[in-house]
């Protein structure tokens, strides 16, 4: 069975637009996603890239174009400036991974928790946001969040991030297959094609 390491920072507006996109490519091709949170700036700091206030004003504006664009493309509502970002996601990514290590499936989860910032105006610092999805989700909120915080899955997303890197993953979000990575949403229809050509990956 085919695997799709994904790669995501739960504050990515990108990973908000790409999400259901991917899942729906896993499933189309019977692959597994191996779902990797990972801490963006540790990313950014190989790949040279920086937080959009301090990009260049026509960089600024073009992405706000962008979100828009690919939020129409993909059939999903996008707040362009929402009232909480940036923010720090980090007990956010770490609640998946949390999930991930009690043996469930966070898909849904993670779905309802990139629309919490890009669509409903939530604010995914605060832990009764996060509560409020992870029981509306059916989990445990008080157990998750708990693990979240733990030394233990800290370092998880901390070897996800290495991972992330050692597999050339520019930013957020990125899916490798068989060692190629694809990075953005809007590769995620040329993972489609790689999956249902059966090409071999390419490489550097």
């Amino acid at each position: 069975m085919t695997t799709i390491d994904y790669y995501f920072y739960s504050a990515s507006p990108f990973t908000y637009l790409g999400h259901q996109a991917i899942v729906d490519v896993a499933e189309k091709h019977g692959a597994t996603l191996n779902v990797k949170p990972v801490n963006l700036m540790a990313l950014w700091a190989v790949s040279g890239a920086v937080p959009p206030a301090q990009r260049p004003a026509v960089r600024q504006r073009y992405r706000l174009i962008e979100l828009q664009r690919v939020a129409d493309f993909r059939g999903l509502p996008i707040n362009k400036q929402p009232a909480h970002f940036p923010v720090d996601a980090t007990v956010a990514d770490c609640s998946i991974a949390a999930i991930i290590s009690a043996g469930a499936n966070p898909l849904a989860y993670m779905r309802d928790l990139f629309a919490a910032t890009w669509a409903n105006e939530q604010d995914i610092s605060d832990e009764a946001t996060l509560t409020a999805l992870l029981k509306k989700n059916g989990f445990d909120s008080d157990e998750i969040l708990t693990a979240a915080k733990s030394e233990t899955v800290a370092a998880i997303r901390e070897q996800n991030s290495k991972d992330a890197i050692d597999a050339d993953a520019i930013g957020v979000p990125a899916y490798v297959v068989e060692g190629e990575v694809f990075w953005g949403q809007d590769r995620i229809e040329m993972l489609d094609h790689m999956l249902a050509s059966g090409r071999s990956p390419f490489a550097p």
